[in-house]
């Protein structure tokens, strides 16, 4: 296996984090936060738009979301996509922003919540997995085609097996992190 293969599962390792960490942003927590409408989707001239792209999104306080469209004739569209969304959010228009006013989490909720994060966690490690079972399929046909000593494929499988285990704890400290956040009263 050339050297670039071992970088590029690194790479793409990193990308499966990238990816964890932007899903886990969507989840909400005790407080507000804008990432929390990242995935709503707005109907803009016929095409879907993120909302970041049609709109301010700021936080002015623990427990409140505030966005300001940049075109009013858009705001019925956005408080519509936010309703539509799997959020639970209820958006409160006036005509010039519209107001999210976050209620505390139920301990109910906490736990849904908890398991969504349990899930979210559990893809990623799947995810991790595939690309060692990958990168370990490319060394061995290398072992098997000659291109490599069988010294040299178990030196590659086993710097492979560390970089697994490093991603590995990336992730589960940041699931910790999500846990503790969500647990936060």
């Amino acid at each position: 296996m050339p050297a670039p293969t071992l970088e590029h599962t690194a790479e793409r390792m990193d990308k499966t984090l990238e990816v964890l960490r932007r899903d886990l942003l969507g989840i909400r927590t005790g407080r507000a936060s804008p990432e929390l409408l990242h995935r709503v989707v707005v109907p803009y001239y016929g095409a879907p738009t993120p909302l970041q792209q049609v709109a301010s999104i700021s936080a002015p306080d623990a427990r409140t979301l505030v966005i300001q469209a940049w075109d009013k004739q858009l705001m019925p569209e956005i408080e519509r996509a936010i309703l539509k969304s799997d959020l639970g959010l209820n958006p409160a228009n006036d005509g010039q922003v519209i107001r999210i006013i976050l209620p505390p989490l139920t301990e109910e909720r906490r736990a849904e919540l908890g398991r969504l994060v349990a899930k979210r966690l559990e893809e990623a490690r799947v995810a991790l997995r595939n690309e060692r079972r990958g990168a370990q399929e490319l060394i061995r046909k290398a072992e098997k085609a000659g291109e490599l000593s069988a010294d040299e494929a178990k030196r590659r499988l086993e710097d492979l097996q560390k970089l697994l285990d490093r991603h590995m704890q990336e992730l589960e400290r940041t699931g910790m992190a999500k846990q503790a956040e969500i647990a936060e009263v």
